[in-house]
């Protein structure tokens, strides 16, 4: 029996950390942050992915963890969140936040030890999900443009993580990442508006499951994939995409925004729903399209 209870708890504190770090989030951020590396990179150093990977989960648990800290009461509101381990009961505040604050040394520290410039901007990142996306999450919708400018950091994190420098081409790849998450959470905010609601966060542009909100959806989309395909123009610096390359990732883009017409059309959480599920495909397969593109080429 006490063999079983063991098991049980460790169980239960390897759930709580993957709960509390947010982990699927944080390896599909350490996932852009090395494919950005790869992009930047004149020769591949595999000390500074390792360091990259380390630095990047630590820096995005760290803003999880004082995210849910902040926001214990208002999950404790919501399905969606109200198992999450501070809301349960499972995890006190003070441990949340010595995790986060062992997190946040150590990803800024790993990040130091690539250079300080992409230490610098892992440590921006933090400061903004947690000290302005957060609070203005329950004030206004504009917390989704707060919000998207630490999301877009870890693509371009990789770029300068690998010059350590910062230019047009980290500079495009923030900007595809930065366009590409508001067609991303609203369709989030979208299917999840009345679990929202109940928390008080208004995370669509207009407030409401409305024509402006999916207009607004489609044009984010546009935008995000004219962004995409840039770099076939050769105006990017050292970021390049081949003609092969920028046709496949215009392509993909036509695909989220067809998933963005439907939910204009038909403006229900299943359309919102396919929308998000094409918006992970998209970003995910563009970055291994620009990344096997540098290499193939």
């Amino acid at each position: 029996m006490a063999i079983t209870q063991t098991s049980i708890s460790k169980v239960s504190i390897i759930s709580d950390f993957k709960e509390i770090t947010k982990m699927r989030l944080s390896l599909s951020v350490v996932f852009s942050a090395i494919a950005g590396y790869l992009l930047g990179a004149e020769s591949i150093d595999f000390g500074i992915i390792v360091l990259l990977a380390f630095g990047g989960y630590f820096m995005v648990g760290a803003s999880n963890a004082y995210n849910q800290i902040i926001e214990r009461d208002l999950d404790a509101l919501m399905d969606r969140t109200k198992n999450r381990p501070i809301p349960s009961g499972r995890m006190s505040v003070n441990s949340a936040f010595t995790l986060a604050v062992i997190f946040t040394i150590l990803g800024i520290g790993t990040l130091y030890v690539i250079n300080p410039r992409t230490a610098m901007y892992g440590a921006i990142s933090i400061f903004l999900y947690t000290s302005v996306y957060t609070p203005l999450k329950t004030k206004t919708p504009l917390s989704v443009f707060a919000g998207a400018i630490p999301g877009a950091i870890p693509f371009m994190l990789g770029w300068v993580a690998a010059r350590n420098d910062f230019g047009i081409e980290p500079g495009t790849l923030f900007a595809i990442q930065f366009f590409w998450q508001f067609p991303h959470f609203w369709a989030i905010g979208w299917f999840l508006f009345d679990d929202y609601k109940k928390g008080g966060f208004f995370m669509l542009p207009t407030g409401k499951r409305d024509k402006g909100t999916a207009t607004q959806t489609i044009m984010y989309t546009i935008w995000t994939v004219l962004i995409s395909i840039i770099p076939v123009f050769g105006i990017t610096g050292d970021l390049k995409l081949s003609i092969v390359a920028a046709v496949i990732v215009f392509a993909l883009g036509l695909v989220m925004i067809y998933y963005a017409l439907e939910l204009f059309k038909k403006r229900t959480a299943t359309a919102a729903k396919q929308l998000m599920i094409a918006s992970v495909s998209y970003i995910t397969l563009l970055q291994i399209v620009y990344v096997a593109d540098k290499f193939i080429r």
